[in-house]
């Protein structure tokens, strides 16, 4: 009697899933790693992917840099969306991803961003005039924002001048903080994270003034047998989150 009723049960828990669809019946989690830049077209990409697939991706925000040294200690990430084409393919080659699974998956825009509105003149200009007394850009050396800063800067001739005004975060949210707060007048900062602010003021950087930033995902061994894991980076190539990302100010590879 009692086996009968656990059949019963277990027939009755089976029946509810399948009543609420083969994604509910089937859902998983992936862990997944994701550039600061990223931040918001990934949440919103996260949350159309949980109602398209019931899956479920959890979202862990940083540099890339730092993401990397994590993985090459263990960190179980399972997806990870760079901010760079370089530490991806490191990850390949390095066997903490799966061979194949890497691709671009949006291309970056930077800007140079003030709270004070004219401050960012529609050239860049002010970086010459010396009108500010601080300058925050991403450390180079764990986000390719930080590099293409340095880029810039360079390529306007101006870095030996501003370089004593340099204040430098973590990662492009902390750069972004140092503006927001004061703490900065200016700031290069990734395009995505003032596309949708009024106020201010701001220019939008030439792609010809630095190297193209590249984004590139790539499955990670830990992820290779979670369905979830490759479902998620199926869905970012798919139309409705190369929607979402065009929206936040990236252009999209073949676009």
């Amino acid at each position: 009697m009692i086996a009968r009723r656990r059949q019963f049960a277990g027939l009755a828990i089976l029946g509810v899933l399948l009543a609420l669809g083969p994604t509910a019946a089937w859902a998983a989690e992936t862990q997944v790693a994701v550039a600061a830049n990223f931040t918001e077209p990934a949440k919103e990409i996260a949350a159309a992917f949980r109602a398209a697939t019931g899956h479920t991706a959890t979202l862990i925000f940083g540099s890339s840099g730092q993401f990397y040294a994590q993985m090459a200690h263990g960190a179980p990430y399972e997806v990870f969306l760079s901010a760079d084409a370089d530490r991806p393919a490191k990850a390949e080659q390095d066997g903490l991803g799966v061979t194949g699974s890497r691709f671009t998956y949006a291309i970056g825009r930077l800007v140079l961003y003030s709270k004070t509105p004219g401050l960012a003149d529609g050239a860049g200009a002010v970086l010459s005039t010396g009108r500010f007394n601080k300058l925050s850009i991403a450390d180079p050396a764990a986000a390719p924002y930080g590099v293409a800063a340095l880029q810039t800067l360079r390529k306007l001739g101006v870095y030996a001048a501003v370089k004593p005004r340099i204040v430098m975060g973590s990662s492009i949210t902390q750069a972004y903080q140092f503006v927001e707060t004061g703490a900065a007048e200016l700031g290069f900062v990734a395009y995505s994270q003032v596309i949708n602010q009024s106020g201010g003021s701001r220019w939008l950087v030439p792609a010809a003034d630095h190297a193209p930033i590249g984004q590139q995902a790539i499955l990670l061994y830990p992820g290779q047998n979670n369905p979830a894991a490759s479902a998620f980076l199926a869905f970012l190539k798919g139309p409705q989150a190369v929607a979402i990302i065009r929206k936040y100010g990236y252009d999209v590879p073949g676009s």
